[in-house]
């Protein structure tokens, strides 16, 4: 039968999509216009990435801090950093983005993945441990939504195997795990500016790291692996120009200023309904371990089927008739269900490099992974950025609540 309610929002809850939901303004049209009138776009020449990279390196307390242009070409230079052979493994989580693996293939090596914890959607030490061979070159581990993933326990396991151990903090800005920032834990950390992340210059990326090496390498790989400003340069190896314009660069200079009061702003409105929703059975909101910060990129429920009958999608259809859109899932399945893993379409008709992949490796056997299947069946996730105030909080809970009643015969 068809559905003919018709419910309008009090309220229109801000988006990243557009202005109502970031914070772009005077700031940033005045950096913009330097460099307009300097007539100067190219980082390799400008002003405005270099100021960016210094200062978000201090703002994260690194050594190094290298501008690329967008999240994937900033793992991409991750990847490239540790420098895999051919058929190397680099175990990962397979509730990402694909520009989170895409860059792994490109580099030769096989993407494994580990399963994760039902609750976080995070890889834990334990399931990375299952997934480590003599092949591992590198872990890679996504702090997914802001919530950072057990990182004591995950750096014990990466030192104890001598794995370089790379974040992908693409969504968990300012997050910190026992204190310490994430991105820093790990020997790369790798973050996004697209359009819906904390901070934006519509496409964009950062990677930092303390290690002189692996800084050298990655500034490399943005430049086409040419040495600007060293004696006798040259094309030290294949790579690519992923370099960051100086447009986006004094974007992102202005963003980065905005960057801590946009986060606590997240933060604040995140635990006012998480509050809010205390009492509403059969919804389980999002919770860091003790001693760690979540930044919520997004908001992130678990639903109870048993208690909300329909689970996630019935919730979503439910607060979609009132104007609110959410996305239950988050994905619709495992990274490894892709065509490009299922049908191992690489470069041309050769699977490289799936063809030189142990069969463990490529098992991608739904047995395999309780966690992730169970985690994605019962998540919904709410759009969430630093324009939400208490009003759009408390709509936003009201909403819920009023859905979960009905769907669980509780209200009309």
């Amino acid at each position: 039968m068809t559905d003919l309610r018709v419910v309008q929002p009090s309220l229109v809850l801000p988006s990243d999509q557009d202005a109502t939901g970031r914070t772009l303004g005077d700031e940033e049209l005045a950096l913009l216009a330097e460099v307009i009138r300097s007539g100067t776009l190219t980082s390799t020449k400008g002003i405005q990435v270099p100021e960016f990279e210094a200062r978000f390196a201090e703002v994260l307390g690194v050594r190094h801090a290298i501008a690329c242009a967008s999240g994937t070409a900033a793992v991409h230079l991750a990847i490239a950093a540790v420098d895999p052979e051919p058929g190397d493994e680099i175990v990962t989580t397979p509730i990402t983005d694909m520009g989170a693996l895409s860059p792994i293939l490109y580099q030769g090596a096989i993407p494994v993945f580990a399963d994760v914890d039902v609750e976080t959607c995070n890889v834990t030490a334990e399931t990375i441990e299952r997934c480590i061979s003599d092949r591992t070159k590198a872990i890679v581990v996504t702090h997914l939504f802001g919530n950072p993933c057990d990182m004591p326990a995950i750096e014990d396991l990466a030192r104890a195997h001598d794995i370089p151990l790379i974040e992908d903090c693409a969504q968990a800005y300012l997050a910190r795990s026992r204190g310490r920032l994430v991105g820093t834990v790990g020997a790369v950390g790798a973050f996004s500016l697209q359009q819906g992340k904390h901070i934006t210059t519509g496409e964009g990326g950062i990677v930092v790291t303390d290690d002189d090496g692996l800084a050298r390498r990655m500034r490399l790989f943005v430049n086409k692996a040419w040495p600007y400003g060293e004696p006798g340069p040259d094309h030290e190896f294949l790579a690519l120009n992923y370099r960051m314009t100086e447009l986006q660069g004094a974007v992102a200079r202005a963003q980065l200023e905005k960057l801590a009061s946009g986060v606590a702003q997240r933060v604040a409105m995140a635990e006012r309904l998480t509050s809010a929703l205390e009492g509403v059975d059969g919804i389980t909101t999002p919770k860091a371990a003790p001693g760690d910060v979540h930044t919520y990129w997004k908001y992130c429920l678990r639903v109870d089927e048993r208690k909300v009958p329909g689970g996630p999608q019935a919730l979503a259809a439910e607060l979609k008739v009132g104007g609110i859109a959410s996305a239950p899932r988050y994905i619709q399945k495992p990274a490894f269900r892709c065509v490009v893993f299922e049908e191992q379409r690489t470069f041309g008709s050769s699977r490289f490099p799936f063809s030189l992949a142990r069969p463990e490796a490529v098992d991608y056997d739904e047995a395999r992974f309780p966690g992730a299947f169970d985690a994605l069946a019962g998540i919904l996730v709410l759009p969430w950025n630093e324009r939400y105030g208490d009003e759009h909080v408390d709509m936003l809970a009201g909403a819920i609540a009023d859905a979960v009643g009905r769907l669980s015969g509780g209200a009309v």
